[in-house]
């Protein structure tokens, strides 16, 4: 079977475009931080499926995915009401490119991530790997409006308390929310905030090096094409799994 049946155990509605779905986890299931898995629901007897990061980290003992709605999509319409108890298809061969394994040594991690692609990067930012690969670790997530920042809770209260990895989270990440639609600390979009340097003075720094900078980056199409071009100007190597590189990106999600 390419897929395992988990158990839902909680949902969390973020907004009402905006949810988070918790499920079992196989003890076989393993992947690397920052990896993505199909998952879905069977419908009328066949699955329907579509690519989802994994929004726990790896030693979590169980998955956690983070999603918006679509009306008409074919999936999200249907996953936006699975509860607790109802059953979740998960891919059994869990892949991706944005790893830190796939990037060249460095000493400053972007992650840039617009609305849900911020999943692809809350596993990383909890993994103590992470902060003895890099001296600084920078997350920036750009949504609509203020609302829509999930997780902006957790990441400023809870994670920088975390037991284990309180002391790193203080001392090395900076997480950069920024909204589009409303007057916040920081508006605008990612692309024009690294276009006018403001992104760069907001952490006290210049812009990108390819020599120390390494950049991961997951969400709109715009923004990735955007940055991607801003990066290769600046002489920065797109990685992959058979080829480490400076900057990585992923294209393998479809919000339906």
């Amino acid at each position: 079977m390419k897929y395992t049946k988990e158990q839902v155990t909680h949902v969390h509605d973020w907004t009402d475009r905006l949810f988070s779905v918790r499920t079992t986890r196989s003890t076989g299931f393993r992947f690397n931080n920052g990896q993505f898995v199909m998952i879905g629901l069977e419908v009328d007897g066949s699955p329907l499926l579509r690519a989802y990061s994994m929004a726990s980290a790896n030693y979590d003992e169980h998955l956690e995915f983070f999603s918006i709605k679509v009306s008409r999509g074919a999936l999200t319409s249907r996953l936006a009401h699975v509860k607790p108890g109802d059953e979740v298809l998960v891919g059994n061969k869990p892949t991706g490119t944005l790893t830190i394994g796939n990037l060249i040594p460095g000493k400053t991690l972007w992650m840039l991530a617009t609305g849900t692609g911020l999943a692809a990067f809350l596993g990383t930012i909890r993994d103590p790997e992470t902060y003895e690969r890099f001296e600084r670790v920078i997350l920036v997530h750009t949504c609509r409006e203020i609302k829509d920042l999930a997780y902006r809770a957790y990441l400023t209260e809870e994670l920088p308390q975390d037991e284990f990895l309180g002391d790193a989270v203080r001392e090395q990440l900076t997480y950069i929310p920024t909204v589009t639609r409303e007057e916040f600390e920081t508006s605008g979009r990612v692309t024009d905030l690294v276009s006018d340097g403001s992104l760069f003075a907001r952490c006290n720094r210049g812009p990108f090096d390819a020599e120390h900078d390494r950049v991961m980056l997951c969400g709109n199409v715009d923004m990735l094409e955007q940055t991607t071009n801003q990066l290769e100007r600046l002489g920065f190597s797109h990685g992959n799994s058979g080829e480490p590189g400076h900057y990585l990106t992923e294209r393998a999600f479809v919000s339906k």
